[in-house]
């Protein structure tokens, strides 16, 4: 199987390289490298997230950013609300090592940057907000463990915000959503991208 970013340990040849953005108002410098996610830019599907989401349409608490790769989704968040934690986590070990090097880069404090495969070592027991772009490259089964597995993750109102793509499984998710939570919202839709949420209504 090719290296991709889906993956403990990429071996693909270093490439570090940094560039700048606006994300919710915020300007960014990001360091990427080969073997992570979207390396050129902030992928469209996360952007597209970033905006339909509102902080102050969530309860009080710590967020989860799951898949996190160098940080977008994630420091975007803790700097919309430095009152939240925003734990950031990833299978990736050169993703967290550039999400720790973005977070120091933009002055962002307010986050916990840990290796994780999906929820296995989330250090918070319930949280206000859990947010994912899901690893694809990862496959279906993958996908819809961190749909399946967010609602004993999250407390009583707090909501799972994903961003994917109709041609790569939306349809499907939305379903799982559904099933779990039993509700889910299509927030937004942009180029095919799909932002989906579902809330935890009851304990």
């Amino acid at each position: 199987m090719s290296d991709h970013y889906y993956t403990n340990d990429p071996q693909s040849k270093s490439d570090q390289q940094s560039w700048t953005t606006q994300l919710k108002g915020f300007d960014f410098t990001f360091h990427t490298d080969s073997g992570v996610f979207s390396k050129e830019k902030v992928d469209y599907g996360s952007k597209v997230l970033l905006d339909a989401v509102y902080l102050t349409e969530f309860p009080e608490g710590s967020l989860l950013d799951v898949g996190c790769g160098y940080g977008p989704i994630g420091l975007t968040l803790a700097k919309l609300d430095r009152d939240r934690v925003v734990e950031m986590v990833d299978i990736n070990e050169r993703a967290l090592s550039l999400a720790k090097k973005n977070a120091a880069t933009n002055g962002v404090n307010n986050v916990s940057i840990h290796a994780s495969s999906l929820y296995e070592t989330v250090t918070h027991k319930v949280f206000a907000g859990i947010f994912s772009n899901p690893p694809i490259r990862a496959g279906k089964e993958t996908v819809h463990k961190v749909l399946e597995e967010a609602v004993n993750h999250l407390a009583v109102g707090g909501y799972l915000v994903i961003v994917i793509q109709k041609k790569q499984g939306a349809p499907s998710a939305q379903k799982k959503m559904a099933e779990v939570f039993g509700n889910v919202e299509r927030i937004a839709l942009d180029r095919g991208y799909w932002i989906l949420r579902s809330q935890k209504v009851s304990s």
